[in-house]
């Protein structure tokens, strides 16, 4: 074998491990970005997840928490004073920009009425919008207001389907003896009175 052909053998000898090396290198790159990256793909699906989901931000309590709140018609409402009357069912909603959420008062009122249940609305709108809001929706009894969002947060409706500063579209059924006796969350701003009731418990006159 000539000098040139020996030369040219070893040159090619020594380049064959380093690309190996090289291939391993890039390889355990890569490695180290995947698992980089799968918990953070990981962390990320949670937090679409429970978006999606709603989880509240805290748990509704299992006896009713007491308040008073102003009205939309310049009144106070007190829970204590309405559970005196009978069960009463608070309906924490969006407010202001949500027909449907308006729409719901009309829809569930008399039904609620004939089974000796009170509604109770609660916003955290500015009385004056919700004021307005109420009369294009025709509805005369006056919705309670909410401003600093103390009666949502302790009845856990706030970061429900991911709207942190205020209810999504959500029931508590309190019942006179002021036990909590169901809760529901609604992606959805509107819903039957029927489909409500079903959820909810009531299916009988004083049920």
């Amino acid at each position: 074998m000539s000098t040139t052909h020996a030369t040219r053998n070893r040159s090619a000898g020594k380049g064959r491990p380093t690309r190996r090396r090289t291939h391993r290198g890039r390889a355990r790159q890569r490695s180290g970005w995947l698992l980089f990256a799968l918990p953070l793909a990981v962390i990320v699906g949670l937090v679409i997840v429970a978006g999606i989901t709603g989880t509240g931000t805290s748990e509704t309590p299992e006896t009713a928490d007491g308040f008073l709140l102003p009205d939309s018609a310049g009144g106070m409402f007190r829970l204590a004073d309405a559970l005196k009357e009978g069960d009463t069912l608070l309906y924490f909603s969006m407010g202001v920009g949500c027909d449907g959420c308006f729409a719901q008062i009309p829809e569930i009122t008399e039904v609620l009425n004939a089974r000796g249940i009170r509604l109770a609305s609660i916003m955290v709108d500015p009385s004056p919008a919700v004021a307005h809001e109420a009369a294009r929706f025709r509805i005369t009894d006056p919705i309670l207001i909410d401003a600093d969002r103390q009666v949502s947060q302790a009845y856990g409706m706030l970061g429900v389907y991911g709207h942190t500063d205020r209810p999504s579209h959500s029931f508590a059924l309190v019942r006179q003896d002021g036990t909590v006796a169901a809760v529901q969350h609604y992606a959805t701003m509107f819903v039957p009175a029927d489909q409500l009731l079903a959820d909810l418990g009531i299916t009988t006159a004083g049920s």
